[in-house]
Parts: structure tokens; C-alpha cells; sequence
């Protein structure tokens, strides 16, 4: 228990030790989340009146994130299976970053839900007997509430497990970690899956009755989550001391390749589906590719999104994305696209038309994009800040009994150069010593 407290201590401490850019990023991300909270304040006591939600569009902007966040938490399963399943090696160092993602992001899908509550104060009613009723499995809610709670406590204790178990420089017990690994991997599909059910489990929303989200959300997620783990991976290798092959990140990229097809042509096949023999209800798929009656506020959303995901396809095709800069490119258009399509592109469409072929559009207001700023902004700082306390870690600078090194010191224990990110060490000039008369 001693050595579990020095763990956390010494985390901690990592965390709050840095240099001048570690502190403006983070004062950066703190400043924009409380901004945000200052944001949630005001509609927590004006109500969802400030949002550009409306009894006609009750689904907005944070509940696109969610949607979108759920599938950045699912997508670390794509660099669990090469590891564990099938021993990849160039992924190996680095499946522990997809999994702190995935807590990250996990936390910014539930933080997502509740401010999308109008009355936060109830959700104790979706707690198990005597104090609420949970309505489990009747209510697909629940179901959700379960896997994300579920997800998140899984690859916290797999990543927790792993990094301290490194700190002791002791080899991890397998029978305390694959098994929630594979468990994670099920899971993983499954968050994702659950999500589309509740989506398409709503009897008046028809533009969601399709057998076939589940299966996008999959693609999508395993578009968008590797492109990001590659932009973060290249980040982690620049600004420490921590050693990334280009391996690890052209393997993602074979994987974002196969992913962004399988979505672009799920989505294409729903598109034919809708729109070849139109019916009452092809109405909103009408409404998010061309306008209706002239009403268009999502179509710029829906082929702005289209278009960078061709632009992001076509990129990860040619073998110009084999270099970092293509890549990165390709990366930040598969994210993009990813986020219109999936979040303005996939929520607001169904409640336009609204049952009663009322058209109401969507549009975010300031006080509810600064909320959706403030939520992303403490993702980051919590996905900063685990990141900066499990590389010291990783690298075997900051173990049991081991000496942190000085201003002095040149390298790391192992030869690593020190990190030139976070470890406020300033280079000292080399020293020449005579080293006396030849053969004394």
C-alpha cells in the first residue's frame, strides 16, 4: 500500500512539474474550461432556453460530441487486438496511449450528457433501487449508462495496472490484466453498438431506422480514433523522450485506410437507399443533402464533410501519405469529416421535419458552443495530464527507488536524452578533463 501512495505521489508531482510551455497549454485548457463552466452556470440557471435547442430540436450540438466521443473511446480496441490478439510488435510500445485516450474521452461523453440534462439535479432517479429506478434492460439508457461506466473503469484499471506495475520494475501478472484486456475488446464494440440501438430505437425519429448505423458508427469510430492517435503519437514523440517508430503509426494508417472506405460506402448505400425511391420519410436525408423548401442550414455541415473525407481517402491511398506530413494532413481531414458527419450530419436531420412536417432549424448558440469549448478543453487537460505522469514512467526515469536526474545530469537512466517537454531542465555546456600523460 506504501508503494501505491508513493506511485500517486510521485504522479502527481510529475504532473505539476513542467516547463513554461507545459504550463501555458495547461493554464491555456484551464482558463477555456472554466469559461466553460462559467457557460454551463448561466444555462444551469436560465435552463436550456440558452442553447439553439427548441421543443422541435431537442438534440443538439452536445449530444453530437457525445456521439463522436464515443466512438474516439471505442477506437483504442484497434490497437488492443494487433497487441494482444495477434502480438503486433510496432504497436506494442504504444497501445497504452489509445487506452488513456480512451479515458479521456469517455469522461468528455459523460460530462457531454449532463449538461444536455435540463435538470441535472434528477439524474439520482437513474440510480438502482431504493434510491431510483433504474428500468434495466427495458430502457436503452441504462443500457448505455452501464457500458460507458463499465468501458471507462476497464481501461482504467488495465492502463493504472500496467504503468504501475512498470513503476515497480515488475513484470505485470497476466491473469490480472488479459482477461479485462479481451473483456475490453467486446466492450469496446459494444459502447458503440448500444449507442446506434438508442438512436434507433426512437419510433419517431425514422431518419434513424436503419439497420446499418451500427455498423457506420463502427467505421466512423475507427476512422477518426486511430487519425487522432496518430496526430497525438507524433506529438508524444517530438515534445518527449519517449521512442516512437514510424511503424507503429503507418499500421494505424493501413487501419484509418480500410475504415474511412467502409464508412464512405455505408453512407453512400444509405444515401441510395433514401433518396432512389423517396418515401414520407426520406425527408430528412432530403433536408441534410439539398435543403428543403428553402431551408438548407445543414447542407454546407454535410458536403464540407464529404469533401475532406474524399480529400482524406484519396491521401491515405497514394503512397505520399507514407510520409509524416501527408499523413498528418490526411489525419486532420478523417477527424474532421468525421465529426460533421457524424455529429451535425447524423443528430439534427432526424428532428427536421419534426413528426408534424414542421421545419424548425438547428443553429448553436454562443453560450452553448462556449460549454462544448470548455468540455473538449478538460478532455485535453485530463488526457494531458496522464500523459505526462505515464511517460517518465514508461521510459523508467520515474520508478521505485529510482533517482530523478538533475539539471546536471545529461541523460536519463538507459542512455534516453532527457524530454525537452515538461521536464524544465536547462543543457549544460560539455567539460573537458585532462586525462594525464600517456600510460600513467
Amino acid at each position: 500500500m506504501f508503494n501505491l501512495f508513493k506511485f500517486l505521489r510521485l504522479s502527481a508531482a510529475e504532473v505539476l512539474d513542467g516547463d513554461w510551455r507545459y504550463y501555458a497549454w495547461m493554464s491555456g485548457l484551464a482558463l477555456l474550461s472554466l469559461a466553460g463552466l462559467n457557460a454551463y452556470s448561466v444555462q444551469l440557471v436560465h435552463g436550456l432556453g440558452t442553447t439553439g435547442m427548441s421543443d422541435h430540436v431537442s438534440w443538439g450540438l452536445y449530444i453530437a460530441n457525445f456521439t463522436f466521443l464515443v466512438g474516439m473511446a471505442a477506437a483504442a480496441v484497434m490497437m488492443v487486438i494487433p497487441v494482444y490478439v495477434y502480438h503486433d510488435e510496432p504497436l506494442h510500445d504504444v497501445v497504452i496511449f489509445g487506452e488513456l485516450l480512451a479515458i479521456a474521452s469517455i469522461v468528455m461523453c459523460i460530462l457531454f450528457v449532463s449538461v444536455d440534462l435540463g435538470r441535472p439535479e434528477r439524474v439520482w432517479h437513474m440510480a438502482p433501487p431504493p434510491l431510483g429506478k433504474f428500468n434495466w434492460p427495458d430502457s436503452m439508457l441504462s443500457w448505455d449508462v452501464i457500458v460507458l461506466n463499465g468501458y471507462l473503469f476497464i481501461n482504467a484499471y488495465v492502463a493504472g495496472y500496467l504503468l504501475y506495475m512498470k513503476f515497480l520494475r515488475k513484470e505485470p501478472l497476466k491473469i490480472l490484466y488479459i482477461p479485462f484486456v479481451l473483456l475490453s475488446i467486446v466492450w469496446a464494440v459494444s459502447i458503440h453498438t448500444v449507442t446506434a440501438f438508442l438512436y434507433q430505437g426512437l419510433a419517431a425519429r425514422p431518419f434513424w431506422h436503419s439497420s446499418i448505423i451500427a455498423p457506420r458508427f463502427l467505421a466512423s469510430a475507427f476512422t477518426a480514433g486511430p487519425a487522432f492517435i496518430i496526430l497525438t503519437l507524433q506529438l508524444i514523440r517530438k515534445f518527449t523522450a519517449y521512442r516512437i517508430a514510424d511503424a507503429a503509426m503507418l499500421r494505424l494508417r493501413n487501419v484509418v485506410q480500410v475504415a474511412i472506405a467502409i464508412n464512405l460506402f455505408l453512407f453512400a448505400s444509405e444515401l441510395f437507399k433514401e433518396l432512389y425511391i423517396p418515401d414520407e420519410h426520406a425527408v430528412h436525408m432530403q433536408y441534410l443533402m439539398f435543403g428543403l423548401h428553402g431551408h438548407n442550414g445543414l447542407v454546407p455541415w454535410i458536403w464540407t464533410a464529404l469533401a475532406i473525407e474524399a480529400v482524406a481517402i484519396a491521401l491515405l491511398m497514394l503512397p505520399a501519405s507514407r510520409s509524416m506530413k501527408w499523413l498528418n494532413l490526411a489525419c486532420v481531414f478523417a477527424v474532421v469529416g468525421v465529426w460533421i458527419e457524424k455529429g451535425m450530419g447524423f443528430i439534427i436531420p432526424a428532428f427536421i421535419p419534426n413528426p408534424l412536417g414542421e421545419i424548425v432549424e438547428y443553429l448553436p448558440t454562443l453560450n452553448e458552443t462556449l460549454i462544448c469549448v470548455g468540455v473538449w478543453a478538460f478532455g485535453f487537460f485530463i488526457y494531458t495530464a496522464i500523459l505526462k505522469a505515464a511517460v517518465p514512467i514508461l521510459t523508467g526515469r520515474l520508478r521505485l527507488g529510482g533517482v530523478p536526474y538533475t539539471a546536471e545530469a545529461g541523460m536519463e537512466p538507459g542512455g534516453i536524452p532527457k524530454p525537452d517537454f515538461g521536464a524544465g531542465f536547462r543543457p549544460q555546456g560539455a567539460r573537458w578533463v585532462d586525462p594525464g600523460p600517456p600510460g600513467r
